[in-house]
C-alpha cells in the first residue's frame, strides 16, 4: 500500500480538485483526503503507477509537487536536517563572504561544490581561507542581519518534536550557526564545522576533520544506533551533493529545493512546496500543525 500526495506552495495554494481527481482515477486510487485545503491532498494507492515519472513532470510545470510514499512506516521517529538552504533561507559562508568583501567569488564556490561539481572538503577549505582576518563579531552580524529560517521549518520541528520525533541538525556549515538555528527550532542535538580564531578574528582555517558527506552518513548511523531505530525510521532533507549520503539511506530523503544532480538521485522531490511539506508526506494534516 501507497499514498499518493500533491502539495503545491503554502504561499500561492492552488491545487484544483479536478488535477486529484484525474490522477486518482487514472492510477485507481482510493478516496482523496485534503490535508489542507488548495495546498495538499492524499489517496490510497496499491502500487507505483508506472508513469509516475511523466506525471512528476507535467504536475511541475502546474507548480505542484507529486509524491508516492509507502504506508507503512510512514510517520517517522527522526528527523536529521542540513541547515543551509534547508533549514534557513542562505548559506552562510556565503554572507559571511558578503561581509569580507568576496562574495561573489564564493557564491560561485559554493553553488559548484553542492551541485558535486568539485569535492565539499577542498571547496570549503578554500573558501574558508577567503574569510580570514574577518572580525569573529561578524558572525553575530550576519546571524542577527541576514539569515532567516526557511518557511515551515517551526510548524516542521514543532510538530514532529510533540510526536516523539528525535531531531538532529547536521550541517557542512559552522557550528557558530548551528548552536543558533538548533536552540531556536527545537533541536536535539547539531553537528558542523568549526571555524577557527585567534585575538577576535578568523584565521581562515577550520577544524579538522571536516564534516561533509560522510561524516552527515556517520551521525544518521549513530544516532539511529543510540536510540534503537533503525534507517527506516528516519526522514532526511536536504540540498547539496554533500547531503546525498544521508538522502539516499535514509527511509524517506527529501530533495528540498534541490541542486538538480542531487534532485535526480532522490525519490522525494519537493520544488514547490516548503518545509511543511515533510510533514504532508508523512500524513500529517494542517490541522496537526504544532509551531515550535
Amino acid at each position: 500500500m501507497y499514498f499518493a500526495v500533491l502539495l503545491t506552495s503554502p504561499k500561492a495554494p492552488s491545487l484544483e480538485r479536478s488535477l486529484v481527481d484525474s490522477l486518482r482515477n487514472a492510477w485507481g486510487g482510493g478516496d482523496a483526503d485534503w490535508l489542507a485545503i488548495d495546498e495538499a491532498a492524499e489517496f490510497p494507492l496499491d502500487r507505483i503507477p508506472a508513469n509516475f515519472e511523466e506525471v512528476w513532470q507535467s504536475c511541475q510545470s502546474m507548480g505542484v509537487d507529486v509524491v508516492i510514499v509507502p504506508a507503512q512506516g510512514r510517520r517517522k521517529r527522526m528527523l536529521l536536517a542540513d541547515m543551509d538552504s534547508t533549514m534557513i533561507e542562505q548559506e552562510c559562508i556565503d554572507e559571511l563572504a558578503d561581509e569580507a568583501g568576496v562574495g561573489a567569488h564564493v557564491k560561485d564556490i559554493t553553488a559548484r561544490a553542492m551541485n558535486g561539481e568539485i569535492g565539499f572538503e577542498g571547496a570549503l577549505r578554500e573558501r574558508v581561507g577567503l574569510l580570514k582576518d574577518l572580525p569573529v563579531t561578524v558572525i553575530d552580524k550576519v546571524l542577527n542581519e541576514r539569515i532567516t529560517l526557511m518557511p515551515g521549518a517551526q510548524a516542521l520541528l514543532g510538530t514532529m518534536k510533540a510526536s516523539g520525533a528525535f531531531a538532529a541538525l547536521v550541517s557542512g556549515g559552522f557550528t557558530s550557526f548551528t548552536d543558533r538555528i538548533a536552540t531556536t527550532l527545537g533541536f536535539d542535538t547539531h553537528r558542523a564545522n568549526r571555524l577557527l580564531s585567534h585575538d577576535g578574528v578568523l584565521t581562515g582555517t577550520v577544524a579538522e576533520p571536516i564534516l561533509g558527506r560522510e561524516a552527515k552518513v556517520d551521525a544518521l548511523e549513530q544516532f539511529t544506533r543510540d536510540l534503537g531505530i533503525t534507517d527506516a525510521d528516519v526522514i532526511a532533507v536536504g540540498d547539496g551533493a554533500n547531503d546525498l549520503g544521508m538522502l539516499t539511506r535514509a527511509g524517506l530523503g527529501v530533495a528540498l529545493h534541490a541542486k538538480p544532480a542531487v534532485a535526480a538521485q532522490c525519490n522525494v522531490r519537493i520544488n514547490h512546496g516548503d518545509l511543511t511539506s515533510l510533514l504532508y508526506v508523512q500524513g500529517y494534516a494542517k490541522t496537526d500543525f504544532i509551531a515550535g
